[in-house]
């Protein structure tokens, strides 16, 4: 579940919820009830001791927020007999509001927690019924952070391996050392040059050891480079299977190794790699 992918009105369910759940501990009903020859004091309960309020009221609310919050979270929509897990969110928003204008109609004296709880369940029913519809509800929850640099080898400003810049494994000599002269950065007993004489060629052998370090790399024009997605967005097998195996979420930084058509295959920080089919907007590193 991605909690970046939560939008406004995915927040105004979620407090409408917290609201609801707090409303079930007021009560439901006045200090006393009288009529036109007497008072008699009632018990003040709340909703934890009414079982059809709390159930068709409070319970059915929260319920149907938190499956509209875990169905929109998710990469890939739940679905039970045909129907995801947000559309029965929905579904039981409605009904504790529904239920929640009957009974407090039906009431003669109603208290803080029902009059509470039918604010509540309307905000909820209409935030989850209007968050798919509404501009403003549909913009993201939390803002798009920058990502992290990369750190790993090859990204501008990571580190180099143990060997220097340059040729796996080969010693560097600092600018204008001298060869022969240690206290002047050179290695001791080595030959200068003279100017415009040529180095001596590099033994076949070694120039072996450089062939692994490009073994890895894709063929073809394309350079690997960083990206970063501005949404989450799902990763696809490479085989072509339609089920994502991740999930790249905003605010890090992926490798592109390969092009695959117009996606990208990616690789995430754990090592698996995929085909991200939607590039558009994607931020270069």
């Amino acid at each position: 579940m991605n909690i970046r992918s939560l939008t406004r009105g995915d927040g105004v369910v979620i407090g409408a919820a917290v609201l609801l759940f707090i409303a079930s501990f007021l009560h439901l009903s006045s200090a006393s009830s009288c009529n036109e020859l007497s008072c008699a004091r009632v018990d003040e309960a709340n909703a934890w001791d009414a079982l059809p309020q709390l159930m068709s009221i409070f319970l059915a609310g929260i319920i149907g927020a938190v499956l509209v919050v875990v169905g929109r979270s998710l990469p890939q929509p739940k679905k039970v007999a045909g129907l995801d897990l947000t559309q029965f969110g929905v579904a039981f928003t409605v009904f504790a509001a529904w239920t929640a204008f009957w009974t407090i109609i039906d009431a003669r004296d109603s208290g803080a927690g029902m009059i509470l709880g039918l604010i509540a369940t309307l905000v909820l029913a209409a935030a989850a019924v209007a968050s798919p519809l509404v501009g403003a509800l549909k913009a993201p929850l939390m803002g798009t952070p920058s990502p992290a640099a990369p750190q790993g080898y090859g990204y501008p400003g990571a580190a180099q391996p143990a060997g220097g810049y340059g040729y796996p494994g080969a010693a560097q000599q600092p600018y204008g050392a001298h060869p022969g002269d240690p206290s002047l950065g050179g290695q001791p007993g080595a030959q200068a040059q003279p100017y415009g004489a040529q180095t001596p060629a590099a033994e076949p052998a070694k120039d072996t050891q450089a062939q692994p370090a490009a073994a890895g790399a894709p063929a073809g024009d394309f350079a690997p480079f960083w990206f970063a997605v501005p949404v989450a967005r799902p990763l696809y097998a490479e085989d072509g299977s339609p089920t994502p195996i991740a999930e790249l979420a905003p605010g890090t930084w992926y490798l592109a190794v390969d092009q695959r058509g117009p996606g990208l295959v990616a690789q995430t920080q754990d090592g698996r790699r995929g085909v991200l089919q939607d590039t558009t907007g994607i931020q270069r590193g």
